[in-house]
């Protein structure tokens, strides 16, 4: 049930992106009076679940097809709308236009009025970024809808007075568990939950480390280690060793131990901090144990030995941080200007990512993840709140690449309209017809690129 419902809403967010992006073409292709051949929600490489198109005015259907029947011939006005089988995307099929399809049977023939080509450059230019426009707007109004109708909760990292806890990772990179970040880059940090990011994209931080500020160098090997651990809890607030959770059949449950005790020492050593219980534990062994707490002021002792697995069913309390967030409110005039400036702000640190990406060192490559590896990071929980969040993110992510200039995506054909715009001349459909090859070309080891991660990594 949980899988079926993060594949449900990967569905949903694919689905909502997709034929929103599609629509920023297909109404200024309209606009325009450019025609419109196909519109489809993902791929129909090979056979369309749905096909549906009005035939002189009378509402035509056709379900599991390799091709629309030849009575749809009959009506070239209108537009064919379908559902493919693919889950990666979608597509408008615009008259008059060199895209992946390569129909060249229609780009021999003269250029018809209602044809792409056919239509000053501008208006090619509008039609081309439509999809880029909306999906940059749809996050936009979905960060303001949030802010207006929940706020924004963090914790302020200055309420950090034990600071960090760094995991091995962490201490690769450079932390150590107790600093208190002060800056990355030369620039203030406020808000915990933009810290891992914003080191990771970082090259140098500030840290207060016992009473003393420390300038540090942010290095590639550690942002390796940390992408290949799937930057799980590299750094996180230090809290008190109090016990959030206790786990049924587990040791930690058969002995006794209960939610709210407040572990003070484990074998006569004191302990302060969860990272010290947790780090010591697991150094015990199948040796027997002392564990001591506190339950309502009074101390308890448990003597027990470890199990096998080494696992005791204990996780921390997160009341400490939950006293510790604040949640800001915003009116609606508020949260446009919040709304937007999240959008820029994702964006900013989606481009500054490609550094990672592209590093010899840390081969962020490696860990982008494909369908399969996004669905995994779903919620196991229908949450609307999640989705919306995820939704915008992603929308944010789509325009990013659609806009970059690579031929077979928007961005190479505005690349090319720009030039027309310049030289006053538009390339030699041949010159566009290469182009789009080497971007299908170019988009295709992408493809195979993720989903060969996505394969690796549900084999390790």
């Amino acid at each position: 049930m949980e899988l079926f419902i993060k594949i449900s809403q990967f569905v949903f967010i694919i689905s909502v992106l997709v034929i929103l992006h599609e629509f920023g073409h297909f109404i200024p292709a309209r606009l325009f009076k450019t025609k419109v051949e196909k519109f489809y929600l993902f791929f129909d490489a090979g056979i369309s679940l749905l096909r549906f198109k009005v035939v002189n005015g009378v509402k035509k259907f056709s379900f599991f097809t390799k091709r629309k029947p030849e009575e749809w011939e009959e009506d070239q006005e209108t537009t064919e709308w379908g559902i493919g089988w693919l889950p990666l995307g979608g597509y408008v099929k615009i008259a008059g236009m060199i895209d992946e399809s390569m129909d060249k049977e229609q780009m021999k023939q003269e250029p018809k009025p209602w044809e792409f080509r056919s239509k000053p450059a501008w208006q090619r230019l509008i039609i081309m970024c439509g999809g880029v426009i909306v999906n940059f707007l749809l996050a936009w109004v979905i960060y303001s809808c949030l802010f207006v109708s929940i706020g924004e909760t963090y914790i302020p990292i200055n309420s950090l007075e034990n600071g960090i806890y760094a995991d091995e990772n962490g201490e690769k990179l450079g932390l150590k568990t107790g600093d208190k970040i002060v800056s990355i880059d030369g620039k203030d940090v406020y808000k915990f939950r933009e810290t891992s990011l914003d080191l990771l994209l970082g090259d140098k931080a500030t840290v207060d480390r016992n009473g003393e500020k420390i300038k540090i160098q942010l290095t590639d090997k550690g942002k390796k280690a940390v992408l290949e651990s799937q930057g799980i809890n590299f750094v996180i607030p230090r809290v008190d060793a109090t016990i959030g959770l206790v786990g049924e059949n587990y040791k930690a449950s058969e002995i006794g131990l209960q939610v709210d005790d407040k572990i003070v020492a484990l074998n006569n050593e004191p302990i302060e901090f969860w990272d010290e219980f947790d780090s010591r534990i697991k150094k015990t062994g199948d040796q027997e144990v002392s564990l001591k707490v506190l339950r309502k002021n009074k101390e308890i002792e448990f003597n027990f030995k470890m199990p096998d697995s080494a696992i005791l069913g204990l996780n921390s309390s997160t009341k400490s941080l939950q006293k510790l967030a604040i949640t800001k409110e915003y009116s609606v005039g508020e949260s446009i200007p919040r709304g937007l400036s999240e959008t820029v702000n994702v964006l900013v640190k989606q481009v500054k990512q490609f550094k990672l990406i592209f590093n010899r060192t840390i081969q962020g490559y490696k860990q982008v993840k494909g369908p399969i590896g996004i669905v995994e990071t779903m919620a196991p929980e229908w949450d609307w709140i999640y989705i919306w969040r995820f939704m915008a993110m992603f929308s944010v992510w789509l325009a990013f690449l659609n806009i970059l200039p690579i031929p077979a995506l928007d961005g190479g054909h505005v690349m090319f309209l720009l030039y027309e715009m310049i030289r006053g001349k538009a390339p030699s459909e041949k010159a566009m017809e290469r182009g789009q090859i080497v971007g299908f070309i170019i988009v295709m080891t992408l493809m195979v690129l993720v989903f060969g991660n996505d394969i690796w990594n549900l084999f390790k």
